[in-house]
């Protein structure tokens, strides 16, 4: 019986492999960091981007999404800490200067992803995962909020949202 459960492993994966390819997510979702409280290395966020990020987990609470990256710094993991803990995720880190590494992984996901990031990051995810940023993040501007839906023929459609409260 071992023996026999050893030989039909090989066939199994042969199997399921081609299942694995089809994972990718519903939905992509990348915002830069909320409000922060200052210019130093690692600021808190303001009241304001608290505020911001509460409401970002108010929009994507019935978006089905399974997975939070955010960068190691405080004021990303702020963002994006409303939201794992209303859907009860574990916040999962992301190196900013390895994209290629964080979309690689995204697309082996099911479900809709949330990424928060930085004004220089978030543009070049978005054409990495093969949305349209449009123009660069300004450095006050922190209400952007996109989301990518993948198509099977390989488009992917981009949705420029806005998170409240607005600052622009």
């Amino acid at each position: 019986m071992k023996l026999r459960l050893l030989h039909s492993l090989p066939l199994a994966a042969a199997l399921l492999a081609p299942l694995a390819a089809l994972a990718e997510p519903t939905a992509i979702y990348l915002v830069r960091h909320a409000e922060k409280a200052d210019a130093t290395k690692d600021p808190e966020l303001t009241a304001e981007g608290q505020q911001r990020a509460r409401n970002i987990a108010t929009i994507l609470r019935h978006a089905g999404i399974t997975h939070v990256f955010s960068t190691p710094f405080v004021r990303t993991r702020a963002t994006a800490q409303p939201l794992a803990q209303r859907n009860a995720l574990a916040m999962e880190t992301y190196d900013p200067r390895a994209p290629k590494a964080l979309v690689d992984k995204v697309k082996s996901l099911n479900g809709a992803v949330l990424v928060v990031g930085h004004s220089n990051t978030v543009p070049e995810l978005v054409r990495l995962f093969g949305g349209t940023p449009g123009a660069d993040i300004a450095d006050d501007e922190y209400d952007r909020l996109y989301q990518l839906v993948p198509a099977a023929d390989g488009a992917v459609a981009t949705v420029l949202l806005t998170s409240l409260p607005s600052n622009r």
